[in-house]
């Protein structure tokens, strides 16, 4: 695994890491520098040397100041460098957290290869990406599948799920051959059979969504938390659904 500086299209990327899924438990704390490195502070490392082991956020805050002062990197997302800062605080405590930091990795990973940010005839796209990336975590967080730490907010999550797929769309074919994206496949495969004349019926697809997440809870396939319940899930499975389909129709894809 090792720290790339990724395209730099329109945004600069903001998690400066090569991901290797296969080691995605070595992925979080080599997160915790790559994502460090792409966040900016707006002082200079001398505004902020006397203070910078006064805190976690303090260090977090001078760490990425010598990144910004360097060229490594710089703001994004429209934010002005005080809101840079603060991000870049937030992206700390999100790599520190388990099940939330989990789950947006392998959304991320999920969605550059099952939905890249390109349209079916290749050309970029990257608006239809962002909006299925931030569709899905708005999903998790309402559905309590992620929760944004304390001191951070579920637009953060997004940001940072955003900065991985950015990362992660740069894989030179490897996401393919480890399919990812299956599920979110699956699920669009129930949006394909219940579309007709170009015209969804989501009572179908819903209705059959949920059929298929009860059969694969019998079956052992799919196994829920303890403080989630199938419902949950199905909810989830149901907005997840949605983005792919509004994915689709902004990319002129007929299938994932």
């Amino acid at each position: 695994m090792r720290c790339a500086r990724l395209r730099p299209p329109s945004r600069e990327t903001g998690v400066e890491i090569y991901v290797e899924v296969s080691f995605i438990m070595g992925l979080r704390k080599l997160a915790l520098l790559g994502i460090c490195l792409g966040v900016a502070a707006s002082a200079a490392p001398s505004v902020r040397a006397q203070s910078c082991t006064a805190s976690q956020a303090a260090a977090v805050e001078c760490f990425v100041a010598n990144a910004v002062t360097t060229k490594i990197t710089s703001p994004r997302y429209g934010m002005t460098l005080p809101q840079f800062e603060a991000y870049g605080v937030a992206v700390s405590l999100i790599v520190q957290t388990h099940h939330s930091y989990l789950l947006l990795t392998g959304a991320a990973s999920a969605i550059s290869d099952a939905m890249p940010p390109t349209n079916a005839n290749g050309s970029a796209n990257q608006s239809a990406q962002d909006l299925a990336v931030s569709q899905m975590v708005n999903a998790a967080a309402a559905g309590g599948f992620v929760t944004p730490p304390t001191g951070t907010t579920v637009q953060d999550l997004q940001w940072f799920t955003l900065d991985l797929v950015t990362a992660m769309n740069d894989n030179e074919g490897m996401l393919q051959m480890l399919t990812p994206g299956v599920g979110l496949r699956m699920i669009d495969s129930y949006i394909v059979t219940g579309t007709s004349n170009g015209t969804v019926n989501w009572t179908q697809v819903d209705s059959n969504l949920s059929t298929a997440v009860d059969n694969l809870m019998s079956a052992g396939l799919m196994k829920l938390p303890a403080t989630h319940t199938t419902a949950q899930v199905k909810t989830l499975v149901n907005s997840v659904a949605q983005a792919i389909y509004a994915y689709k129709v902004s990319t002129n894809r007929t299938t994932l």
